[in-house]
């Protein structure tokens, strides 16, 4: 293997997205737009920044920043309790361990059901939306922090400590996520880790960052523990369909529209069809979820 320059992660053997590569919007298929918006607005904190048909634009406090879309199709069924192939769950990062400890205690005045994980390089929150989809509510720990062996990231999955994660709020109430809140990462489920490994790392250009962790596969670029996730945890399950409640389509940000050309090129000489519309492409991953490449500009 072809190894990073950094003191962790693998690089891929051709094209590598830049380090400056991050997690743009992420556009969901809802079954009710009112039950999304009232979920989104009143649990995850968000506020509707445009609204139009049966779709509305959603992002952090004070800020016109879209992070999420919702789409309406009335009608779709809710996600399966295995799951499906496709989203496993979106994250939303906030800027930092006081804010998720405010969203926590938010949680628990209004009585919201969540699980909780120490990640070590994070702490994370995880819930479910109205129609089953998946999300992380998450904080990073500082990346001077992290350890790292055999050039993998040590992540962990042990009990959070919510009482001190709380107490990190002090008395600041929460008021909805502030602003500097971004998209974090995206965890998918797939069928097979070296076919992921084969389009995401190999031809979009992700970082390996850790893949002895058990049925799963995590990447990124410059250096994050990861914008990417993804496991065989629902290797049996159907693949996401038309109707479901699903991921439609999650966004890869990177700095230029030559980077979106670069790894356009490199996706294509792998035998995958990319899209090219202006100056942004999409391209579905072996089982069928959509990403579009799109520069900081756009």
């Amino acid at each position: 293997m072809t190894e990073s320059s950094s003191e962790y992660g693998v690089a891929p053997k051709g094209y590598r997205l830049p380090p400056a590569t991050h997690v743009g919007r992420v556009r969901l298929q809802v079954a009710d737009l009112e039950r999304s918006i009232a979920y989104y607005e009143t649990v995850i904190g968000f506020r509707v920044i445009e609204r139009a048909g049966g779709v509305a634009s959603l992002g952090p406090q004070g800020t016109g920043t879209i992070l999420l879309e919702i789409h309406e199709k009335p009608g779709v069924h809710s996600v399966a309790r295995r799951g499906r192939i496709g989203l496993y769950h979106f994250a939303i990062l906030l800027p930092d361990r006081p804010a998720l400890g405010r969203f926590l205690k938010h949680l628990s005045d209004i009585g919201g059901q969540a699980g909780m994980s120490d990640h070590f390089v994070s702490e994370a929150i995880y819930l479910s939306d109205p129609d089953g989809i998946g999300i992380e509510v998450y904080a990073d720990r500082p990346r001077a922090a992290w350890r790292h062996a055999a050039r993998q990231l040590t992540m962990t999955t042990v009990p959070l400590d919510a009482a001190d994660l709380i107490a990190s709020a002090g008395d600041e109430p929460w008021t909805g996520a502030p602003p500097g809140t971004t998209i974090g990462h995206i965890h998918l489920y797939v069928r097979d880790i070296d076919e992921a490994s084969a389009f995401y790392h190999e031809a979009l250009g992700f970082d390996k960052v850790v893949w002895d962790y058990p049925g799963a596969l995590f990447m990124s670029a410059g250096g994050y523990h990861h914008h990417l996730g993804t496991n065989t945890w629902a290797a049996s399950a159907p693949i996401a369909a038309d109707d479901d409640a699903k991921l439609l389509e999650w966004e890869v940000v990177v700095p230029t529209t030559r980077d979106v050309a670069d790894a356009s090129a490199s996706l294509e000489r792998a035998g995958f069809h990319v899209d090219r519309s202006g100056e942004t492409a999409a391209v579905r991953d072996p089982w069928g979820t959509q990403l579009r490449i799109v520069s900081e500009a756009d």
